[in-house]
């Protein structure tokens, strides 16, 4: 059991990528009452637990029975506490002291030998460790879309002075904008044995801070942030609307600024097109180097499936099962990879070479290319052209029913069609509050079971937006 549990968690972190398996699946842990058909795997949260549920169960129970034929089931349960010595696993978790809200981040502790543990780093510790070893300049494939951003991220890396700062990186999600940060990390510290350096997300930084100022020593906050030599901040767009964290943020961004040490932000967006953030931190943020990193074009879509061939050269991948998964996977470099990985460690699994066959029947729906882009203001166009209204009207003031409808169908198809947050969508609508939202989405959901009229409005509109 222990072996399989081992196999497992390799093709896990093969298949879902090194980010989403440090986030959800790294935590679990094989407990000791598993049997030979029955397999118990525990998660510290419920959060993390159902989020487990909801998107491995299947993928759980495929991979050990792929082991051991014999398991019938694979339950996932949340036990709050658990003891190393008692954990049937390689990289069994030290327990560490719960912390309320630390759920949200589902960062896993640093693994250690069951028979050793030891305590848990703090959250963005200084450590080297930190940086995925995967994660370098020389495995980052680069092309006219992300030269830019690569050159300007080995420049900051450079010992000397820095030539800039704050480096802000950004382009849509998976199209490697953390591949650079960790490569900065491991360059700068070769290059500078001595110095110290602290990558996190935003979200964490959120956490940190928060955590902090309920403890009263938001000093001790600042004072490890803004000791160490570089800073990288991750996600930058998870602290809109947040202003308290934009508060500290914008300090902690001076700091570095005022001191000449390197900081690099990245963000799913440019500064100027940051919703809910302060125009004081975006200004500050615009003021190093910005550079994009755009979508990856066929050219350089083959060449990192090369890359990966290369480095995988026990399983044999044949050029058209390349140029189906370069031409068909499209939008994120995260998701070509995690394709190829994905037929790569399938074929391990049942023992089967990789045909073109092989790869459709196991890539599925992900073949079928991304889905369109949609946007609020792509649905707030949509929407006034169908009901014959001025675009300004569905931001505006103005309550009668007319315009007060088309508003909240507007607003029902963003947070159906968009991952827009609900106090960005009210922002978005003439800066009304989120409760105003959440009554738009019920309203509607509650009328298209009612009106056919509005049903079929909304049905024309979705089937409009997202190109079908």
């Amino acid at each position: 059991m222990e072996a399989a549990w081992g196999r497992v968690r390799h093709n896990l972190r093969l298949s879902a990528g090194q980010r989403l398996f440090d986030r959800w699946l790294k935590p679990m842990v094989l407990l000791p009452d598993s049997d030979a058909d029955m397999v118990r795997l525990g998660l510290p949260s419920a959060f993390m637990t159902n989020w487990v549920k909801s998107h491995y169960a299947d993928r759980l129970l495929f991979e050990f029975r792929a082991c051991l034929p014999e398991i019938r089931t694979v339950s996932v349960e949340t036990v709050s506490t658990l003891e190393p010595a008692r954990v049937l696993t390689g990289e069994s978790i030290a327990p560490a002291t719960p912390v309320a809200g630390a759920t949200l981040l589902a960062d896993s502790p640093p693994t250690v030998p069951a028979a050793e543990p030891v305590p848990a780093q703090p959250i963005g510790a200084p450590e080297r460790s930190q940086f995925d070893p995967r994660f370098t300049f020389d495995r980052f494939v680069s092309h006219d879309s992300n030269r830019v951003a690569r050159n300007a991220a080995q420049l900051l890396a450079e010992p000397g002075v820095p030539r800039f700062s704050p480096l802000y990186l950004h382009s849509g999600t998976g199209q490697g904008k953390t591949h650079l940060m960790h490569a900065i990390g491991h360059a700068f510290l070769a290059a500078n044995p001595q110095a110290t350096a602290i990558y996190m997300p935003a979200e964490r930084f959120m956490f940190e801070f928060v955590s902090a100022v309920r403890a009263r020593d938001t000093h001790s906050f600042k004072a490890r942030l803004r000791a160490v030599d570089l800073l990288m901040i991750d996600d930058l767009q998870f602290v809109a609307g947040k202003d308290a964290t934009q508060e500290e943020c914008f300090h902690t961004v001076n700091a570095f600024m005022d001191a000449g040490k390197r900081l690099v932000i990245a963000c799913d967006r440019s500064p100027h097109l940051l919703d809910g953030v302060e125009s004081r931190l975006v200004s500050r943020l615009g003021a190093g180097l910005v550079a994009d990193i755009k979508p990856p074009a066929l050219e350089l879509r083959h060449a990192i499936l090369s890359r990966r061939l290369a480095e995988n050269a026990a399983v044999p991948v044949p050029a058209d099962v390349l140029d189906l998964l370069a031409s068909r996977i499209h939008g994120s470099v995260r998701e070509l990879e995690g394709a190829f990985n994905r037929v790569v460690a399938y074929a391990q699994l049942i023992g089967q070479p990789v045909t073109m066959d092989f790869a459709v029947q196991t890539l599925g729906e992900m073949l079928q290319g991304p889905k369109k882009r949609i946007t609020i203001d792509d649905i707030q166009r949509a929407v006034s052209s169908h009901f014959e209204l001025k675009q300004l009207d569905l931001v505006s003031a103005r309550r009668a029913v007319a315009i007060a409808r088309p508003r909240q169908i507007a607003m029902y198809l963003a947070k159906r069609l968009t991952t827009r947050s609900l106090p960005e969508i009210g922002r978005k609508f003439g800066n009304r509050d989120h409760s105003t939202v959440i009554h738009a989405v019920k309203r509607i959901e509650s009328l298209r079971g009612l009106d056919g009229e509005i049903d079929g409005a909304v049905r024309q509109l979705m089937r409009q937006l997202e190109g079908a």
